[in-house]
């Protein structure tokens, strides 16, 4: 590759909104380059709390999960206007129908001081940003906000997945340092290899095998056939979790192959083919669940914990804690061209957009240092775990939650990690609920097939994001509606000419050529 390993991972941002929703203002873009600053008497401390000698009040607009308290009641932020000064006030929007209320704070320029968890997309950062809404961060970010910097400086590619082709800096994400938060594990079921004196699988032939072999030799002993091989989250997740043993990666958010710095969009291509029709093996064997493209979310998990399934994936151990000790982490299984590749994982800036400054804050430094707090191992430590003795103790030095606030229902009432999306540091010191030794071992087998750099998706200009999402709206459509009808014998593989033909009248030369001219000009 033109860039050499010891310069920088770069790595470019998710584009993640396909529903970008909302219009621009017309607000004056100039408004942009000159954010309010903090008056004299509100100097802001760079270093240290109080941030400000005086009391300061922030609004903040963010979404609550159906599982989260009210945020005002949760300790972290309690706790955080004592030593910092800042009191924040949050309107919070439910889950449901958030991008409206969203859409419709900048529609109508009715904005808080801060958009907080509110998911601002690559495009609406750059749309609001460039119309003045939003206000260039990267400044406040190099004088306020040094463990954030400091980060970016480890870690090249948050710098450049979160900068705009103009260079500016308009929303921060949240931080995964930790590789084992960005990898759903291959679990598999230990005591029912055991109990059958089977083999680790690591080949994809021999992983059907051991499928079979779970499905009719009454692994659970009770002389039922109630076992489930494999199972996956609904839709095209089983097929992700599975393509890097055929050879297809997924490089910058999508499905896309790098090879010799050519981008290479493989949904028509003849290891997909290859991919599609071993799944369909397995879902004509009855040995992939039959209701992998109907299931819940809910039901996924029951299955994890029901000790009726043979194999699933997941990031974490949480949702099979009571029978964890059956199930194990295994490495990819190698496909029928010697392939064996983790090819799901999240890039290190994850939850793009996770915080947001408006141009109506009169406060914008006081509002960088008050987040940048929460990219410490201290400050993600509070936020995530809530207050030391009360809600979690601390063992070897990482903070582990009391049993009273480690359960699905009390978690969440203490901390806005809990449904995701938060901008906070995730790292090796904050994640014992998410990272316990079975988890560390998992990851473990998967850490020599991680790739060596995971780009993340373009953050393109206005323009060339919606063509991507126009182009992309019809593509991925019509792509998870075939390969769900190949992989459930819907329909016949003699049809593959007729699919890669659809596809290509869709014009994905065109996006491939798209998302070349990006990674060519980021390799520059």
């Amino acid at each position: 590759m033109r860039r050499q390993r010891n310069q920088t991972a770069v790595s470019l941002m998710v584009i993640a909104a396909l529903a970008m929703g909302g219009c621009s203002s017309g607000v004056d873009s100039s408004n942009k380059e000159a954010a309010p600053q903090a008056t004299a008497d509100q100097s802001v401390s760079k270093d240290g709390f109080p941030i400000v000698q005086e009391p300061v009040k922030l609004s903040m607009f963010t979404r609550i999960a159906p599982v989260n308290g009210p945020f005002k009641d949760m300790p972290v932020f309690q706790d955080y206007e004592k030593l910092s000064n800042v009191q924040v006030e949050f309107t919070e929007a439910p889950t449901d129908g958030f991008q409206e209320k969203k859409n419709l704070l900048f529609a109508s320029n009715e904005l808080p001081d801060v958009m907080y968890r509110s998911g601002i997309t690559p495009l609406e950062a750059v749309r609001y940003g460039s119309g003045g809404q939003l206000i260039p961060l990267e400044d406040l970010i190099r004088d306020y906000a040094p463990n954030f910097n400091k980060l970016m400086d480890e870690y090249p590619e948050i710098r450049a997945g979160i900068t705009t082709p103009e260079g500016h800096i308009y929303a921060i994400p949240g931080i995964v340092s930790l590789s084992a938060a960005r990898t759903d594990k291959k679990w598999i079921n230990q005591a029912w290899l055991k109990k059958l004196n089977l083999k680790v699988p690591e080949t994809t032939d021999e992983l059907y095998d051991v499928l079979v072999a779970f499905r009719d030799q009454d692994p659970n002993g009770n002389g039922q056939k109630d076992e489930l091989p494999l199972t996956a989250r609904v839709g095209l997740s089983v097929a992700t979790m599975m393509s890097g043993s055929f050879g297809l990666d997924q490089q910058f958010g999508y499905n896309v192959n790098l090879k010799d710095d050519k981008v290479e969009i493989w949904m028509g291509s003849e290891r997909n083919k290859e991919m599609l029709m071993y799944l369909n093996k397995l879902y004509a064997a009855k040995l992939l669940d039959q209701e992998v493209f109907s299931h819940t979310e809910a039901q996924f998990l029951a299955k994890q914990g029901s000790g009726l399934t043979g194999m699933f994936f997941d990031q974490t151990n949480n949702n099979f804690l009571p029978i964890s000790d059956q199930y194990i982490g295994i490495a990819p299984p190698a496909g029928p061209h010697g392939d064996r590749m983790q090819s799901q994982t999240s890039p290190i800036p994850r939850d793009f957009g996770a915080y947001a400054i408006t141009s109506v804050n009169k406060y914008p430094e006081i509002s960088m240092r008050w987040i940048d707090y929460f990219y410490s191992d201290e400050g993600s430590t509070l936020l995530r775990f809530g207050r030391e003795g009360e809600h979690y103790e601390l063992k070897d030095g990482i903070p582990y939650y009391k049993p009273e606030y480690s359960t699905s229902e009390t978690q969440p009432k203490i901390t806005p990690y809990a449904g995701g999306g938060a901008p906070h540091l995730i790292s090796e010191h904050v994640a014992s609920y998410i990272n316990p030794p079975q988890v560390q071992e998992a990851q473990k087998a998967l850490d020599p097939y991680m790739p060596e750099i995971r780009y993340a998706a373009p953050m393109f200009d206005e323009a060339t994001a919606q063509k991507v999402n126009m182009l992309r709206n019809d593509i991925d459509k019509y792509y998870e509606e075939q390969s769900t009808k190949f992989i459930a014998g819907a329909l016949s593989f003699d049809k593959w000419d007729e699919f890669q033909s659809t596809l290509q009248k869709m014009n994905l030369e065109e996006l491939q050529q798209i998302y070349q001219e990006a990674y060519d000009k980021m390799e520059k």
